[in-house]
Parts: structure tokens; C-alpha cells; sequence
């Protein structure tokens, strides 16, 4: 018998991730997994068609690397210890943009939708970039993803400017959407 109650899932940071060899081992194909079906539903995280095994681990490698070094933070998001979602910002490399950073991708695959996955990764982030001593976070959105940029206007973020119809997806075009979460402004 279940109580009903849906469980809150395991956010997990990348020292936390790769400390699990069983996790951390299948995490890029997982991550493979829900990138693939998200970009084959039409989901904007950046790619035209679903990207490959290979560019979807070399990608985690840049990002986790990036994490070693201090400039970046890479998030999970678990549900009975199956990948639902994951997450990371990466600093800006140029030296005069280095105190910040942007949030590059939030994924959650579609049967988590709904249960409060990406609210709880893009918070553990913002945590992450605040800790980091981050000044300001950014992100940017295809104007069509509504209930992204309901979630991040939610947690503080702005919107700073937009480039219409910037977005191609076939014959379709979209709005390209700045946000940012200006930590400078906040005590």
C-alpha cells in the first residue's frame, strides 16, 4: 500500500555522484537517455536533433572537469536512484567575466515533469553559484518555454533582453529569452 505522498528527489552535487560508483558509472548514458528523448519531443536545450552518445559524454566531461577546477557545478536529480534530471552552470571564461557564470542546461525527463525536479535542481545551482561567490548567474531560454521561464522568474532571475525570432527549429522561430539572477542586489 502507498501513502500517496510523492517522494522528493535525491539532489545529488558531483563529488556525491562520482562517490557512487553504480550511479556515477551509468550516469552518462542516463543522461544520454533523457537528453535524447526531450530534444526528439521538441524540448529546447539546444539541439536541432537528439545528440549522440559520444557528444553527450564529451559534453559531462567538460563539465565535470570544469567542476574540478572551481568553475563550475554540475546537479542530479534521482528518484529511486534512477537519473529524472540534471543540471550545471559553467563560469565565463573570459578574465573579465570570471566572477560569473551561466546556467547552461536544466533536463528533466519527462515522466518527472510535474513532481518539482527542476525547482529543486535550478535551486540547488543558484546555492552552488552563490557559495561559488558568483555575482551574477545567466541563462537563456527559447521564448515558447514557458513553464521554464515561469520557474526561473519564481526563483529571482530577470529578464534582461530578447532577440525575436532567433531561435530557427525548421520553418518555426522562436524568441531567444536573457535572464539573470543578480546575487550583487541581494543581502
Amino acid at each position: 500500500m502507498t501513502s500517496g505522498v510523492t517522494p522528493e528527489p535525491a539532489i545529488l552535487d558531483a563529488v556525491e555522484l562520482a562517490a557512487d560508483p553504480e550511479l556515477g558509472g551509468r550516469f552518462a548514458e542516463s543522461a544520454h537517455q533523457i537528453l535524447a528523448e526531450l530534444v526528439s519531443g521538441g524540448a529546447a536545450l539546444g539541439w536541432v536533433e537528439p545528440p549522440s552518445q559520444d557528444e553527450v559524454a564529451e559534453l559531462l566531461d567538460h563539465v565535470v572537469s570544469a567542476v574540478q577546477a572551481g568553475d563550475a557545478a554540475l546537479r542530479t536529480a534521482y528518484l529511486d536512484r534512477r537519473l529524472v534530471g540534471l543540471g550545471y552552470w559553467l563560469r565565463y571564461v573570459r578574465p573579465t567575466h570570471r566572477p560569473h557564470a551561466d546556467l547552461e542546461k536544466i533536463a528533466v525527463a519527462g515522466a518527472a515533469h510535474g513532481r518539482g525536479v527542476g525547482r529543486a535542481l535550478t535551486a540547488a545551482l543558484i546555492a552552488d553559484a552563490r557559495e561559488a561567490g558568483i555575482e551574477v548567474l545567466t541563462l537563456d531560454a527559447r521564448g515558447d518555454n514557458t513553464n521554464a521561464l515561469h520557474l526561473y522568474r519564481s526563483l529571482g532571475f530577470t529578464e534582461y533582453g530578447r532577440l525575436p525570432d532567433f531561435v530557427a527549429v525548421g520553418e518555426h522561430r522562436y524568441d531567444k529569452v536573457f535572464c539573470m539572477l543578480d546575487f550583487r542586489q541581494q543581502s
